[in-house]
């Protein structure tokens, strides 16, 4: 896939605001590379060279590029344009740009994608889907681009997160330890002067809403154990503990009660024959 020039729309998008600092600040970290790489291990399993996927909030192309590298073309889309220019930088410098399409699209937008023809399967990181308000809409576009069995890797923010809870209460903040149920979402924190509405729904509510166009495979927890990305500081401090952490992590990510207590719950799907 040939790589083709994209517009960078004349327009706010609130991840703009931390487009050039992402990397520093979680792709680089000992946390963020720990839970990405619990992602990929099941990303691997689940794609595979010659498919061709669509990456939805795809960020600043980390995980583009490592598909790429696996030999899987991919359409990668953001609606930031400040994260699409760094993700092309990332493209140029890998030498993985002709297997790399990015696209600066909103996850709402997705349906425009429908003249490209039937995906192989699809992919989302780290809570892009949980910054959007209609997601019954977006599993019903997502239907009409997948192929029949088709994969659907989605990584959620997780809504009972234990290190949350805990690093919370002990500060005296129930409100912020508990912010990940309140009903209606919650406004999150990009930057100074710069937020997002977020949802956290259950796992269940995901399964309902993705049907019947999808049913949900299977997932697991990623960092049950690992600590959310705001305790680098705990893990540059300790990170002995972290890389203990990150074995146990791997042995409990997929144990029922353990996963629903994880930072994030990476959801397989499978796109149905008929719906």
């Amino acid at each position: 896939m040939t790589a083709i020039p994209f517009a960078i729309e004349n327009r706010a998008a609130p991840f703009d605001a931390v487009a050039e600092c992402y990397d520093e600040a979680f792709t680089n970290s000992l946390i963020g590379r720990a839970q990405r790489e619990a992602v990929w291990r099941r990303l691997d399993r689940c794609f595979h060279p010659g498919q061709r996927l669509l990456e939805l909030n795809c960020g600043t192309g980390v995980d583009a590029v490592h598909l790429a590298e696996r030999g899987i073309q991919v359409i990668a889309c953001d609606a930031a344009p400040r994260m699409i220019e760094v993700a092309r930088r990332r493209l140029k410098s890998s030498g993985q740009g002709g297997r790399v399409e990015l696209r600066v699209l909103e996850i709402e937008r997705i349906a425009e994608l429908e003249d490209q023809g039937l995906f192989d399967g699809a992919f989302s990181n780290f809570a892009g889907l949980n910054c959007v308000a209609d997601l019954t809409a977006v599993a019903r576009q997502l239907g009409r681009l997948l192929a029949p069995g088709a994969t659907a890797l989605l990584c959620m923010a997780g809504r009972a997160v234990v290190w949350e809870m805990i690093w919370y209460l002990v500060q005296g903040k129930p409100t912020k330890a508990l912010r990940r149920f309140r009903r209606g979402g919650t406004l999150g924190r990009i930057a100074e002067g710069v937020t997002i509405k977020v949802w956290y729904p259950p796992v269940s509510a995901m399964a309902r809403i993705f049907a019947p166009e999808f049913r949900l495979r299977g997932w697991r927890g990623i960092g049950v154990t690992v600590p959310p990305s705001y305790l680098e500081p705990w893990a540059k401090r300790y990170p002995s503990a972290l890389h203990a952490l990150r074995r146990i992590d791997g042995v409990l990510s997929a144990w029922p009660v353990f996963r629903s207590l994880a930072d994030h719950a990476l959801l397989e799907f499978q796109r149905c024959p008929e719906w």
